[in-house]
């Protein structure tokens, strides 16, 4: 009798591994599908596209109407079916939503997603003693280090205390002072943002 419950329990036990192990692919796949808008989404609520911008426009299920997409100096985007769709001025959740609506006379519930994947509307001016000085395509919330950093950096001459930022507000040109070495030390208050149109001056 006991060799016979054993021969029941050990044919019993690779049934039950096999099921452990054919059901843990699927629960190692669903993080995937909840994980695949945030890089949209994160965009989405504060970058503003402007023009020459590129964008990713996705619409599910539908590759003929998905693909890169110019941002032309009229601020305006040529999709299939829909036309002319004004992006300048909008952010990429406000896009996705108008693209939809026009969709939805051609796709049954449209699922549309727009990413920028290469801003060059916004740009601000490097001056001076940098690798490269000149115009240089800004990235969202970029502070004076990185705009800094992606000149190139600073040469053996620059004059680190010197250097300074230009804005313009309110039609007047102001001048405003960077600690360059405190913020490259790790103070983050005077790692300054910048906007549109500033100019960074390394004497």
């Amino acid at each position: 009798m006991k060799s016979a419950i054993l021969f029941l329990g050990a044919a019993l036990i690779p049934a039950v591994v096999c099921g452990a192990q054919s059901a843990a692919p699927a629960a190692a796949a669903a993080p995937t599908i909840a994980t695949a808008a945030p890089l949209a989404a994160a965009q989405g609520d504060s970058y503003v596209i402007g023009a020459n911008d590129v964008l990713d426009v996705t619409v599910w299920k539908e590759p003929t109407l998905s693909g890169n997409i110019l941002v032309r100096p009229d601020g305006m985007i040529s999709m299939p079916l829909v036309g002319d769709v004004k992006a300048a001025g909008l952010t990429p959740l406000h896009l996705a939503s108008q693209v939809s609506d026009k969709l939805k006379k051609f796709v049954q519930d449209p699922v549309v997603s727009v990413v920028v994947v290469a801003i060059h509307s916004k740009v601000i001016y490097m001056i001076g003693e940098v690798s490269k000085p000149g115009p240089l395509d800004m990235i969202p919330d970029m502070t004076m280090l990185e705009a800094i950093s992606s000149a190139g950096g600073l040469t053996e001459f620059a004059r680190k205390k010197k250097i300074y930022i230009l804005r313009d507000h309110g039609g007047k040109r102001e001048r405003i002072p960077v600690h360059y070495k405190q913020a490259l030390e790790g103070n983050r208050a005077l790692d300054l943002p910048l906007y549109p149109g500033d100019t960074i001056v390394v004497p």
